[in-house]
């Protein structure tokens, strides 16, 4: 089975990079955006298998940024995180598809986990939907 692609938007760099190197080590492929406006232009924005998005980023917002991903009919998991986010963050992030909402620091293994449970769910809900239309 490939890899699943993964993409991080957050600003502050060392979050990016620790991901990063956590699930490239879990056999992962993981592009990084810092701003709203390179994820907008990234090549894999609408191609990744799951995302991690920061609610605050300096030119934008994470659940726009997750809005935009469903507007454009992406079902893959999103994973909101937060250093400064509110539960009404986590309520509006969650009514706007979001998978679940991690608050900063993050763990290593909720991370993962939270990652590794978001592909199973949407991996069940591809083929269950596959299945129906047979």
């Amino acid at each position: 089975m490939a890899s699943k692609r993964v993409l991080i938007v957050d600003d502050e760099e060392n979050i990016g990079r620790s991901l990063r190197m956590i699930l490239e080590r879990e056999g992962y492929r993981v592009s990084t955006c810092r701003s709203a406006r390179e994820f907008k232009t990234h090549p894999e924005a609408q191609r990744a298998d799951a995302y991690l998005l920061d609610v605050r980023l300096p030119d934008g917002n994470g659940i726009e940024l997750l809005r935009a991903i469903r507007q454009n009919g992406s079902g893959a998991p999103v994973v909101m995180i937060s250093g400064h986010g509110t539960i009404a963050d986590a309520v509006e992030a969650t009514r706007a598809g979001a998978f679940d909402f991690l608050e900063k620091p993050l763990s290593r293994d909720k991370v993962l986990l939270t990652l590794k449970n978001a592909l199973e769910q949407s991996t069940l809900r591809q083929e269950n939907e596959r299945l129906r239309e047979m």
